[in-house]
């Protein structure tokens, strides 16, 4: 059975992800891709949806301590039994043609006997391979897929069950391979992977890209290892980065938001540039720049909330009834319906990410200019209309607060980019009047003034902890006394012990979705960063620490946290969380980019 989400530690090779728990199983795994059929899912139902679990014979529980190599994705688990000490090295080397899963058991002390079970299951868990063996090697093959697994000759290997189960010892020094390797089942095997050497070139790539990082300041390994992890959710090829390596890890235990992330958001887009720009890490913001730029090409009345990996724009939503779901939290979804919305606040993103890429020195694409026009003489015309929200309610459009805010930033943009460029072609008088006219409507509309804090959308009681970024953006100044106002209003009646809901969770709010969910760790970071902004920089940090502390013992974020409970909730690692966390830092130690 799966363990608590905070239980799993992450490897990849910056095509896909695996999910490593402490009992030594990787529950998680799609291939060949982030948002490809899972071949190891019992994450979201049992053992029998497939899984690989390595760990010590007769040892049913936890590892005694694992960790990350340095600042690489490289993970060592170790067990300490009464018959000696043993580690599994875990990781994913940046595939040449085929992604490998590398698992290599090294003796610390005495003799520990060891057993592995693999349970391969393709397509979500639903589709049992058949194993046979080929040249030493056990082949797996259903459909459109094939894996291999090797092992080194003194591993005894033999199908049970619908498992291919292993037994072997390890002594003090010795050591022993696994190389599972993933291809198309009409394709011939690519090479043989060497394990060892593969492991060495793997913590070398890692610590060189990690020496990249510039940030020095108080809280350098939690940022240093969250950049990692947003590197690890990072689809090489084309540059995008997936909003978590999972799908259906649930908001609420037994509940029903269940969606999936596997996929990369507008939202993100402007917070993920700064994280990249102000650590040092350019060539990563170019390349989520340049994604950017060919996931919105066309027309911008069809501009989408979120695209596939590669830009891909259909994403359709279905259930997957064969999985029980995370701990009985169904639906299991893979999909997401939400790419339909419509979002305003999604072209100040795109409009507020590309001048931050232009001030930042990011070499100048020809065509961004064209497509930043576009966007503006579409959002002229629709910024009145209402949208579903930044949050994707379910529920009806609203004047979402925050999208008008983003409208604004759009606008604000788009004048400061023929500002700073005058032989660029736009009209800049028409933009200033939408400017002004959005600046206006927001302040008389969305703003509380009994209260005295800015409002989920126009005329509503509900607050929304994404108006903490008004400052941020530069709508307001964060010395503003309404300003002031929502930060407060936002600490006390978004609390969730300690921490930060997203908005106001009632039978009547506008979410159109039952159940709750946790504290939303991204919106709990944006209020540490705001508290600084407005003068209340000692509160500022110590809730900053106290978020700190929700990592897991390798450093990892979910989407949420239960205070009651005292568990991550949501899917996992989520990469708005690890954005937070290094935004906030530098907000913190003063290094952030000035926009």
């Amino acid at each position: 059975m799966p363990g608590l989400i905070e239980d799993y530690a992450v490897i990849g090779d910056l095509q896909t992800a695996a999910l490593v728990g402490k009992n030594g199983s990787i529950d998680w795994l799609c291939l060949p891709r982030f948002d490809s059929g899972a071949c190891f899912a019992a994450l979201l139902g049992d053992d029998e949806n497939g899984q690989w679990r390595i760990a010590p014979a007769g040892n049913d529980g936890h590892c005694s301590r694992r960790s990350y190599v340095g600042n690489t994705l490289v993970l060592e688990s170790v067990w300490e039994t009464a018959a000696g000490a043993v580690k599994v090295i875990d990781f994913m080397p940046q595939r040449d043609r085929a992604p490998d899963v590398i698992r290599i058991v090294e003796g610390i002390s005495g003799r520990v006997e060891m057993k592995g079970e693999l349970r391969l299951r393709f397509d979500y868990g639903s589709v049992v391979p058949w194993v046979r063996r080929v040249d030493g090697r056990r082949v797996a093959i259903a459909g459109p897929d094939s894996t291999w697994l090797r092992s080194d000759p003194e591993v005894h290997t033999y199908g049970r069950d619908f498992c291919t189960h292993s037994e072997f010892t390890v002594t003090a020094g010795e050591r022993v391979a696994f190389v599972l390797t993933w291809h198309p089942s009409h394709e011939k095997p690519p090479a043989l992977v060497h394990p060892y050497e593969a492991l060495e070139q793997s913590l070398q790539d890692w610590e060189k890209w990690a020496s990249q990082c510039r940030y020095d300041g108080p809280w350098r390994e939690p940022v240093l290892r969250s950049l990692i992890t947003l590197k690890a959710l990072t689809y090489g090829p084309s540059g995008g980065i997936v909003a978590a390596a999972t799908t259906s890890l649930p908001e609420e235990i037994r509940g029903v938001r269940n969606w999936d992330y596997r996929y990369c958001w507008l939202r993100d887009a402007t917070l993920t540039l700064n994280a990249l720009l102000a650590s040092g890490f350019q060539q990563e913001a170019a390349e989520w720049r340049d994604w950017l730029l060919r996931a919105v090409a066309g027309d911008p009345a069809d501009l989408q909330i979120m695209y596939g990996i590669a830009g891909e724009r259909r994403l359709p939503e279905s259930e997957l009834p064969w999985l029980d779901g995370y701990e009985a939290s169904l639906p299991v979804r893979v999909g997401n319906a939400a790419v339909e919305q419509l979002q305003l606040d999604v072209y100040g993103e795109v409009l507020d990410s590309l001048y931050l890429a232009q001030t930042c020195g990011l070499r100048e694409k020809k065509h961004a200019w064209a497509v930043q026009r576009a966007l503006m003489d579409f959002l002229e015309s629709k910024w009145r209309e209402p949208d579903e929200g930044l949050w994707e309610v379910r529920g009806e459009r609203q004047h979402f607060v925050h999208s008008k805010v983003m409208a604004w930033v759009a606008a604000d943009r788009a004048v400061r980019m023929l500002e700073l460029r005058p032989q660029l072609q736009g009209n800049a008088n028409r933009w200033r009047a939408m400017r002004e006219a959005v600046h206006r409507e927001v302040l008389r509309k969305g703003f509380d003034p009994v209260r005295g804090t800015f409002t989920q959308f126009y005329g509503s009681r509900e607050l929304d902890a994404a108006t903490l970024l008004i400052p941020q953006v530069g709508f307001l100044p964060a010395r503003d006394p309404r300003v002031a106002g929502t930060v407060e209003a936002v600490r006390r009646e978004l609390d969730h012990g300690g921490f930060v809901r997203r908005y106001t969770l009632e039978e009547s709010s506008v979410d159109g979705l039952p159940g709750g969910e946790g504290a939303f760790l991204a919106c709990s970071f944006w209020l540490a960063d705001a508290m600084h902004r407005v003068g209340r920089e000692g509160e500022a940090r110590e809730l900053f620490e106290k978020l700190l502390s929700l990592r897991n013992d390798v450093g990892l974020l979910a989407e949420e946290w239960d205070p009651v409970e005292g568990r991550q909730l949501g899917n996992f690692p989520q990469a708005f969380s690890h954005i937070g966390l290094v935004n906030t830092a530098l907000t913190l130690s003063g290094s952030g980019v000035v926009r």
